[in-house]
This record gives structure tokens, C-alpha cells and sequence, in this order.
């Protein structure tokens, strides 16, 4: 018999409906319970690519003796961190609070009104079941203990919501190029010079870092810099983190030299992969870098596509083998005569040494594809890529890794805006129909205008509006990125109209008049045990970093100092703790980047696709551009029809008409803002 949670949207949570657990979604309805019986509640936060959390899963919840304890003992609620991140952030920083370290599954012991008192991440069934005893005990016979527990723990969750703008400086921006260049000098001190990336194993592609050292090497070139780039993206592309057949990028690899991945391949890290071999591949002229963003852009439109247009959140780490078992990474590895089966046999050794097959295998006795001892060579030719096509057709043969197939709003504005500066940047209208597509769905399915604008975070083509969760403020502050590049990209005037629209969301109702910056969850919404700002750019752009950025670019677009006003209160808001531990705030930093520089601010009028061309051929990180529909803006004000106007603060210089002056009039701009 299902459980509540066979009444829930998330594939996640539906994963555990039939489970004996009797789980209750994060609820009114499970805290009531817990009040009213006095039971403390067992809260497990997980998300569906999670390989660890298919193991607890099977291990104890689909386990009867554990789920008759869990079920005599707690209340017991199941939540999907991507669904809840607010909830699952709050709980993350207690467990890392006691126990120094985090991770998903996340097992966290609350009282009934919510307060962390024990937890933990993953736990074997013993381990748990005597766990659980333990905290029956001290929930029994040392109220005292769990009380004390309960006020540290407090103490600390609160800490981003008591962040002020310390200097109180009426400055526009705190983060300045000495701020910039100690980021820098952090980021080369923790380079790893053998196998790229920063630190060592487990390795997370670190993106925000990589785009922002591309920017600062773009102003000032230095062969430190470049080696660093260089290095970091050939090894990630190379290694067995990126899908060698199919493309795309699984999560993080094990191991320092990327072979070995986490299997899952989420929607957000495909969104920002692309971008920086986008942006690196085009700045630097590196053709082996656009083909590894072309191809993890194909796969998110082939794979994780709706076919109304949204994106899929994930496919998991873990597929069945022939055995039926649930294996991870059992998709995409290849024994040598599973390899050799799938190829007519004139390609055999040609394949092996390309992909780097043995006997002995590379994980497991088994082989994931790569091209470790071949890095950086990634440009097949015809014969390879035969021999890629006919591998890729055999895999899909296999039975498929599961699919997450809601749609999240912070991740599509994310993977948005991407498509839109690909299509842009490569000439690619497919992609742009297809970013169009993805911005309509966002419009017609996560934005509903009945009076005022409510925007959602999450769909499924499985649920209704009113399983819907509200959106959060990372949502909002994606979507106005992903609806400016798309402007930029159609020159349709509508996506401003949108943008702005949706910006207003944030600077009203979830903006923090007291210290500035945007709160996780809105005005007036669900009270949790605190409220609290997303500030750190981690796996994913915060929330702030994400809203300062956009709205520099939006204020560019539409000359509304408001925009900036609000993006300078969150830099001023977070330079203290940024400037102290800048690879933690990457993104936040390239938003200083673009204020420190300046915004370029370019509009073509009328029909010139010649100069639209040449614009959209080079990566301007400092650009803003307008061209095709008029809108209400300084950038369209007293602009004749065929001519290029290149300005900044709207200030501007002679409009050209021809690709030779325009080159020189951008040159001279963008050498104002860098100098």
C-alpha cells in the first residue's frame, strides 16, 4: 500500500512511496502529528541521482524491521533537496555544524517544532537502528542535553540572516581589482599543475572560478593564468567525468585526475560546463573546447528535454544490471569485449586506442571511456566518430539510468541563459528555437499572472498548479539572466519586458530593507526555524551572486539605476566575507568583475544582420547588446535606423555603419573599462 508520498510531484519522493516507512512530506500535517503524540521526527532529505541514497534506501527504509522502529518511534518525513533547498540548507548547515562534515542522504533529528538536535549523512542499517535507539534515549531521559544542543545549533543557522554591510561605505562597490587579483592568487596557490582543477580528490569542476580567471586573464594575459585554464579544462574533458558518447558531464570525479566520476549527471553543472567551454573556446579561439560545450548542449536537448521545451532536473548515477541489481556507473562502463561487439572489427584498434579500452580495465574491471593519456586531443576524425556513433547506438540498448523529469526553475533559467549565448555565439538557430521553446514553457507553465506575477519553482507534467512549490529567490534571480541573454540573443523585446518583470519579484518581496541583499524564501511565506539569505556559490551560483549579475545587465539594458542600486547593497553587503574566502564566491566576484570594469552598453538599429554577426561572434563578457524590436530604454534613445552605437553610461561614440569602425569603436571601449 503507497504511502503519502504517492501523492507527491518529485520523482524523489515517489521513489519512496511503497516503501513500509510511513513517510509524510514536510507538512503541516507531519509536525501537528509530532506535537500532538510529543515524538521527536526523523527528517531524510535526498534527491533522486543520489547513489548513497538508493543505497539507505534499500538498505533501511525498504527494510521492514527498520521501518517498524523508524515508524514507532519518530514522525517521519522525506524531503527532496532539490525541490526544498531551503529546507535542506537550513538542516545541512546543522549536521555540518556537529559534525564537520555534509552530504546527501541527509538523516537529521528534529524536535516538534522543527529545531535540529542530532544528524548525520548516510548510515548502514545497524548503525542506524542502534542510532535510532540512542536518540529515543536522550529524547526520554536527557531533555537537558538535547535543549543545550538545540541553542548552540540555533546560534549558528542564523548566521547568514545577521550579515551586515559592515563598513556601511556609500561606495557603489566594495570588491575592487586588489579583491579580484587575491582571488586569483588563491586559486593558483590550490591549482592541482598535473591534473588541473584546484585541490585535491574529490574534484568538482569549480566553473564560476574557471570563468572568473578567464575574465581577469581576458583583461590582463598572463601565462600563469592560461596554464591554469588550459590544464583544468583539457583534463575535466578528457577524463571519464565527461560522457565520452553521449557528452554532457557526470557531477565531480573520486579521484584527483577526473577519470572516475559521480555518476549522476545533473541539469545544472551540464548548464554551467557549457558555458565556460563556451566562453573559453571562443575567447581563445579553441575548437576542442566548443565541440565539448556543442555536445554537452545536444545532450541536454536530446536527453533531458520535455517536449514542450522545459529541462529535466537529473539522470541517476545508478542502472540496472543483467542481474537486475541496482549498479552505479553500470550505464556507461564497457568491459573490452562488450567494446569490441559493438564495432565492425576494421575499427577495433583504432577505437581501443582512442578511448584507452584494456583487459584489465580502468574502474572496477571494468572501462570508462577517456582520453587521460591523450588529453586535450579531442577533435575526432571521421573514422572515430564512426566509431563513437555505432558505441553510443549499442549503449542505448542498455537499460537507462532513471530519470528526474520535474522541472526546476532555478536550473532552467540557468541552462536558459547558456542556450541562448550558444545560439548566439555559434549561429546555431536550432539551439535558439529551442531556448525560446524553454523560455515560453517557463512563461506558460512556472509563471501565472492573475492580478500579480506568482512564479513557481518546480513542475511535473504529473502534478498541479497546486503542488507547485513557491518560488525561491534563486529562481527568480535565473530567470532574469536566462530572459536578458534571451533579448539579447532574438532581439525580441518581450524577454526585457519579462526580465523586468520578474526582477521586481526579488527588490520587493524577498529584498532585506535593513542590510540589503534577497532572502531565500519570500515575504509572508512559510515560516521555517530561520530565514535565511543564500550567499555562498557553491555546486550552483547563489541566489545574490546570481541577482547582482543579472541586474548589472538588466540596468545596462534598460537604464534603470534601480537594478544597480540594489546589485551594488548585495556586493557591499557580502565584500567582508567574500574578500575572506573568495573561490567560495565566484560568482559574486564576476559580478564585481562587471561592475569594477564597467557595463558596454551596444544597440544595432535597424536591419544590419552583418553587424549582428560580427557582435555575436566574440565572447564580451562586459557587453550588453540591443538589436532588432525597439523598447522603452536610453539604449534605443535618438538611435537612427542602420547604425551601430557603442557607449557606456549611455555615453556614446560616433555610430558606425560598417563592421571596420564598429571593431574600433568596441576596441576603444572595452579598453576604457579594463584600463
Amino acid at each position: 500500500m503507497s504511502n503519502r508520498l504517492g501523492r507527491e510531484i518529485s520523482p524523489y519522493l515517489r521513489q519512496h512511496r511503497d516503501n513500509p516507512v510511513d513517510w509524510y512530506p514536510w507538512g503541516d500535517e507531519a509536525f501537528a502529528l509530532a506535537r500532538s503524540t510529543g515524538k521527536p521526527i526523523l527528517l531524510s532529505v535526498g534527491y533522486s541521482a543520489c547513489h548513497w541514497c538508493h543505497v539507505m534506501a534499500h538498505e533501511c527504509f525498504e527494510d521492514v524491521e527498520t521501518a517498524s522502529i523508524m515508524n514507532e518511534l519518530f514522525v517521519n518525513i522525506k524531503v527532496d533537496r532539490e525541490e526544498r533547498p531551503d529546507v535542506d540548507a537550513i538542516y545541512m548547515d546543522a549536521v555540518q555544524a556537529m559534525t564537520g562534515r555534509g552530504g546527501w542522504p541527509m538523516t537529521v533529528f528534529l524536535t516538534p517544532d522543527a529545531k535540529p538536535f542530532y544528524g548525520g549523512t548516510y548510515f548502514p542499517k545497524p548503525t542506524f537502528i542502534q542510532l535510532m535507539n540512542a536518540i529515543t534515549d536522550a529524547w526520554i531521559n536527557r531533555r537537558d542535553d538535547i535543549e543545550n544542543n538545540i541553542a548552540a545549533l540555533m546560534e549558528s543557522l542564523n548566521r547568514t540572516s545577521r550579515i551586515t554591510n559592515q563598513s556601511r561605505n556609500t561606495e557603489p562597490a566594495l570588491i575592487g581589482s586588489q579583491h579580484l587579483n587575491a582571488a586569483v592568487e588563491q586559486m593558483r596557490q590550490s591549482f592541482d599543475v598535473d591534473w588541473g582543477g584546484f585541490g585535491s580528490a574529490p574534484k568538482f569542476p569549480s566553473t564560476m572560478n574557471l570563468d572568473l580567471l578567464l575574465r581577469v586573464y581576458l583583461d590582463n594575459p598572463n601565462p600563469d593564468l592560461l596554464e591554469i585554464l588550459t590544464t583544468s579544462l583539457d583534463a575535466m574533458a578528457s577524463g571519464g567525468m565527461y560522457d565520452h558518447l553521449g557528452g554532457g558531464f557526470a557531477r565531480y570525479s573520486v579521484d584527483a585526475q577526473w577519470l572516475v566520476p559521480h555518476f549522476e549527471k545533473m541539469l545544472y553543472d551540464q548548464a554551467l560546463l557549457a558555458r565556460i567551454y563556451l566562453h573559453a573556446g571562443v575567447a581563445l579561439n579553441e575548437p576542442r573546447w566548443l565541440q565539448i560545450a556543442s555536445e554537452t548542449i545536444d545532450y541536454v536537448l536530446r536527453d533531458l528535454c520535455h517536449t514542450d521545451g522545459g529541462f529535466f532536473c537529473a539522470q541517476d548515477a545508478d542502472s540496472l544490471n543483467e542481474h537486475g541489481h541496482s549498479v552505479e556507473g553500470h550505464f556507461y562502463v564497457w568491459s573490452k569485449q562488450q567494446f569490441l561487439d559493438a564495432l565492425p572489427h576494421d575499427l577495433h584498434d583504432l577505437a581501443l586506442d582512442w578511448y584507452e579500452v584494456t583487459d584489465a580495465g580502468n574502474f572496477e574491471g571494468t572501462n570508462i571511456l577517456s582520453r587521460l593519456h591523450h588529453r586535450g586531443d579531442l577533435m575526432r576524425n571521421p573514422q572515430v566518430e564512426r566509431a563513437r556513433a555505432l558505441l553510443l547506438e549499442s549503449r542505448n540498448t542498455r537499460l537507462w539510468p532513471g530519470l528526474d523529469d520535474k522541472v526546476l526553475t532555478e536550473w532552467n533559467g540557468m541552462m536558459l541563459a547558456t542556450l541562448a549565448e550558444g545560439a548566439a555565439l555559434l549561429q546555431r538557430p536550432d539551439w535558439l528555437a529551442a531556448a525560446v521553446k524553454n523560455g515560453e514553457f517557463l512563461i506558460n507553465q512556472l509563471c501565472t499572472d492573475s492580478g500579480s506575477v506568482t512564479i513557481k519553482r518546480s513542475w511535473h507534467q504529473d502534478g498541479t498548479p497546486r503542488a507547485q512549490h513557491a518560488a525561491l529567490g534563486a529562481d527568480l534571480a535565473q530567470l532574469v539572466d536566462g530572459f536578458t541573454r534571451l533579448a539579447e540573443a532574438t532581439g525580441h523585446a518581450i524577454w526585457i519586458t519579462r526580465a523586468k518583470t520578474v526582477a521586481d519579484k526579488p527588490l520587493s518581496d524577498y529584498w532585506d530593507t535593513e542590510n540589503g541583499g534577497i532572502f531565500t524564501t519570500p515575504h509572508g511565506g512559510e515560516q521555517l526555524i530561520v530565514r535565511q539569505k543564500d550567499v555562498m556559490d557553491n555546486a550552483t551560483p547563489s541566489a545574490n551572486s546570481t541577482a547582482a549579475f543579472a541586474l548589472y545587465r538588466l540596468a545596462g539594458l534598460t537604464g534603470e539605476e534601480r537594478f544597480t542600486l540594489h546589485a551594488d547593497q548585495i556586493l557591499q553587503l557580502l565584500s567582508h566575507i567574500a574578500t575572506s574566502a573568495p573561490t567560495a564566491f565566484g560568482n559574486l566576484l564576476i559580478a564585481a568583475h562587471l561592475r569594477h570594469c564597467g557595463v558596454v552598453e551596444i544597440a544595432i538599429t535597424g536591419n544590419r544582420p552583418d553587424l549582428v554577426t560580427q557582435l555575436h561572434s566574440q565572447w564580451l563578457p562586459t557587453v550588453v547588446s540591443a538589436w532588432g524590436e525597439r523598447y522603452d530604454s536610453p539604449i534605443w534613445q535618438d538611435r537612427k535606423d542602420g547604425l551601430v552605437y557603442v557607449c557606456r553610461q549611455y555615453t556614446c561614440m560616433a555610430p558606425a555603419d560598417d563592421a571596420k569602425t564598429f571593431d574600433q569603436a568596441l576596441h576603444v571601449a572595452l579598453q576604457k573599462t579594463t584600463g
